[in-house]
Parts: structure tokens; C-alpha cells; sequence
């Protein structure tokens, strides 16, 4: 492989910030390499190591998979918490929001190296290969993972759509709809389809719940704890639910559990509606052709293919994963880069969702893309994933982001926005929901 530079990012919080904001990030040299093998390069272990691959909040991780290379049980995939820390990393020059930085750094990156992995290596001596070539998505895919169980043949549509409804009034009870209206209605829906309808007003267990560590023992599962305080009302919750509900119909050991990670999953819809909608009213003529769909009889039955093509285009320009890592645990060969084990494979998701080199018209809202059924398996834009890791629930989010739309739409145009979006220009790279705000008027 060929050499990278070397970047010191050790020390505080404050310097990183400030090496950061330079042009280029500092050549400190490169660690040797025996004969006839690659050279590596050295970053920063402060930011790497635990701080950079640690685990993030389960609704924004994806679920356990095994790592490249095993043969035993799988280990976690993780979500990167922070772009910009990936940008740091890879001395990235800096554009105003952390994911432009990180999709500057890998396209430097492919310039230098051309489709190849690249090969890096923390001062600590941990290993991350980046994967720039979009023949290694299917690699990455086609990995074996642990099995999961699906859930979105356990919703019946019904009861979905139900849900959706009751709760979908109060996202158009005002005329301006932000983040905050729409966690609230998302969270009531959410805990009526998994719980059911005795659920929807227990915003003290929806608090627990963000307030929970749902990831192994420790003092968050002490008595008390608002990780054991969910799990108790959880489990009164499911002694009585109906049998339309996902917890009811949970064929697992351990129903409770599993409705806990169904609950904190949906937590990511509410951006994701809010985005949707957004770019819908920044384009006209689809707002319209949508509305259409959702005034159409089609709309009962949850059917809705233009608003869940709609969905999907969301999730392709601003996805709830960005970034996805499995760890070797033997050694791995990787398009003639030996990866001893332990090393951290990244796939950067939102760099090939978006790659202009590779998808075309890739910064910019085109549903009609996926009118296309191929456009489900390319794996340079995985809204879900792809393979035994695809998500389990994409149906079921799917189906619920796409109704609530339909809701809103049904009686309702989207007419001022903020921010302002450039229908026919490069959309932003980021959208921060909570600085969304649309206004609603009656139809």
C-alpha cells in the first residue's frame, strides 16, 4: 500500500479542534514497514481506539453482526458518533459541516489511492482498513451475520395504520411542525404498535428509555436504574397487550427485551419524517404527485409505493447510518491488503450514497430512482443495509414513515420551509432536524 501521511492528533479535546482547522493536518513521518509489505499510516489514539469505535446509543446502532473473518459468535456494529471525528482522522480540509469534511477526506483519499483500501493504523497500534471501492460494499455484505428475526411480517398494516392515524393529528394541530411535534407523535404510534394503545401517553417510560444503557451490566442495570425502571413497566405493558401488538406477537425468550430495542429503534423516525417532508415541500411537483397518492384509496391499505420511494431517497442523502465497522478476528486478505486480526474494516455509507463519481445525480432528491426493483440490491446506496445485516424493521419503518406523511399530506400543502432547500442545486450534505421548521397550510 501506498504511504499516508501521519497525523498527530493526541492530546485534548482542544487540540484536536485546532489541528483540525488548519489546511492540512501536520506530516509527522511514517511508521516503517518490513520489506515487501504495505506501509502504514499513524493517527491519533485519542481519538481513535475507544473514543472513535466506541458504541453508540442503540437507536442509532445497527444490530450485532459477526465480525469479518470469524468463525465463532459475531461481534457489534457500531455507528460512527461523529463524522467529523472520521475527517480528523483522515486530515481532511475543513468545510463548514462534519460530514462535508468526512467526504472531502475519503475523496482525498481516493485521489492518492485510487480505488484500493486503505490501510491506516493508531499511534496504539489499532488498525482500521477504509473501504473506497464500491466492489467492496458487496464483500462487506455478503459477510456472515447473525441471524435476525424480521419484524415487519409481525405488524400487521392495520394496526400500523391505526396508530399512525391517532397520532398523526397532532403533527398538523398547528400550523408549524418541528422535531419536537413530531417525537411526540412518532412516540405515542411507536408505543401503541408495540405495546399498545395503554402505552401511547407513558412519556415517563419513553423518558427512561432514552435515559437507559441498553448496552450490558453495569451500574445502569442496578434496581432503580431507569434501565430496570423500563424493563418493569415494559413487562406490565406486555402482560396485557392485545394481540395486535409487536409484543404479543414476539416468538423470543425475552419479549420485554426485545421490545425495548423495537422502542428506541423507532426513535430514529421522527428525523427521518421530518427530513422527508422537508425535501417534499422543497420540490413541488413531487409534494403534489404525493399528496395524489395519499388522497388515493391506496393509502388505507399502506401500499403508498411513491411515498416510500420518497422515504427511501431521504435515507439515501441523510442516512440514520452513516458509517458501519466489523472487526477481523483472523487474518483477512482484502483486495492484496492483509488485514492481521483485530483490524477495524469501515464502510463509509453516506460517502457512497452520495458519491458523485458513482451515483448518479447523487446530491439531489430523486425518488423516481427507486421506482427501479434493482435499485433495492445496488449496494452503493443501502438506506437499510444489505444481505444477513440488512435491518429487520424496514418494512415496518418504512410503513410508518411513509403513512405519516400520507396523514400529514392528505389535508395539509407544505408551503414555507426552513431551512430553505435549493430544488434544482446540490442539496446540503447535513440536515440537522432540529433546526427544521415547516409551515402548514389547509389544502
Amino acid at each position: 500500500m501506498r504511504t499516508l501521511q501521519r497525523v498527530d492528533l493526541d492530546g485534548l479535546r482542544a487540540r484536536v479542534r485546532a489541528l483540525a482547522g488548519r489546511t492540512r493536518l501536520p506530516a509527522r513521518g511514517v511508521a516503517a514497514a518490513p520489506a515487501g509489505r504495505y506501509r502504514w499510516a499513524a493517527y491519533g489514539s485519542r481519538v481513535a481506539g475507544r473514543a472513535f469505535l466506541g458504541e453508540a446509543p442503540l437507536a442509532d446502532r445497527a444490530t450485532a453482526v459477526p465480525a469479518l473473518g470469524a468463525r465463532g459468535p459475531g461481534l457489534r456494529t457500531s455507528v460512527r458518533e461523529s463524522l467529523l471525528r472520521t475527517a480528523a482522522l483522515l486530515g481532511a480540509r475543513r468545510p463548514r459541516s462534519g460530514p462535508a469534511r468526512t467526504s472531502a477526506a475519503l475523496r482525498a483519499l481516493r485521489a492518492r489511492h485510487g480505488d484500493a483500501p486503505v490501510l491506516l493504523r493508531t499511534r496504539s497500534g489499532e488498525r482500521v482498513l477504509v473501504l473506497l471501492d464500491p466492489r467492496d460494499l458487496c464483500r462487506f455484505y455478503a459477510e456472515p451475520v447473525t441471524p435476525r428475526r424480521r419484524i415487519d411480517a409481525e405488524a400487521p398494516a392495520a394496526g400500523v395504520l391505526a396508530a399512525v392515524a391517532g397520532e398523526a393529528r397532532y403533527l398538523t394541530a398547528s400550523g408549524t411542525l418541528d422535531l419536537d411535534r413530531a417525537h411526540h407523535a412518532v412516540g405515542r404510534a411507536s408505543r401503541r404498535i408495540v405495546l399498545g394503545d395503554a402505552a401511547a401517553e407513558d412519556e415517563e417510560l419513553a423518558a427512561w428509555l432514552r435515559r437507559s444503557r441498553p448496552d450490558g451490566p453495569g451500574p445502569g442495570l442496578r434496581k432503580g436504574s431507569p434501565y430496570d425502571l423500563a424493563g418493569s413497566r415494559i413487562l406490565e405493558y406486555a402482560g396485557r397487550a392485545g394481540a395486535g401488538t409487536l409484543v404479543a406477537r414476539a416468538d423470543v425468550q425475552d419479549p420485554a427485551g426485545q421490545a425495548r430495542q423495537w422502542l428506541l429503534a423507532m426513535e430514529s423516525l421522527p428525523a427521518t419524517l421530518l427530513r422527508t417532508l422537508l425535501l417534499l415541500g422543497a420540490h413541488p411537483a413531487e409534494q403534489d404527485a404525493a399528496c395524489a397518492e395519499a388522497s388515493a384509496g391506496a393509502a388505507g391499505s399502506g401500499e403508498l409505493p411513491r411515498l416510500r420511494a420518497c422515504v427511501r431517497e431521504s435515507l439515501r442523502l441523510y442516512p440514520v447510518v452513516p458509517e458501519l465497522v466489523r472487526v477481523t478476528r483472523a487474518e483477512t486478505d482484502w483486495g492484496g491488503v492483509r488485514c492481521p486480526a483485530g483490524t477495524t474494516v469501515l464502510l463509509p455509507v453516506a460517502f457512497h450514497q452520495r458519491d458523485p463519481e458513482r451515483v448518479p445525480a447523487a446530491h439531489v432528491f430523486v425518488p423516481g430512482r427507486w421506482k427501479n426493483p434493482a435499485a433495492d440490491h445496488d449496494t452503493r446506496m443501502a438506506p437499510f443495509g444489505h444481505g444477513g445485516g440488512r435491518c429487520p424493521g424496514d418494512e415496518l419503518g418504512l410503513l410508518v414513515t411513509a403513512a405519516f406523511c400520507a396523514e400529514v399530506l392528505r389535508s395539509h400543502r407544505i408551503g414555507a420551509t426552513r431551512p430553505v432547500l435549493d430544488p434544482v442545486g446540490p442539496l446540503p450534505t447535513a440536515l440537522d432536524p432540529n433546526g427544521i421548521r415547516l409551515t402548514l397550510t389547509h389544502r
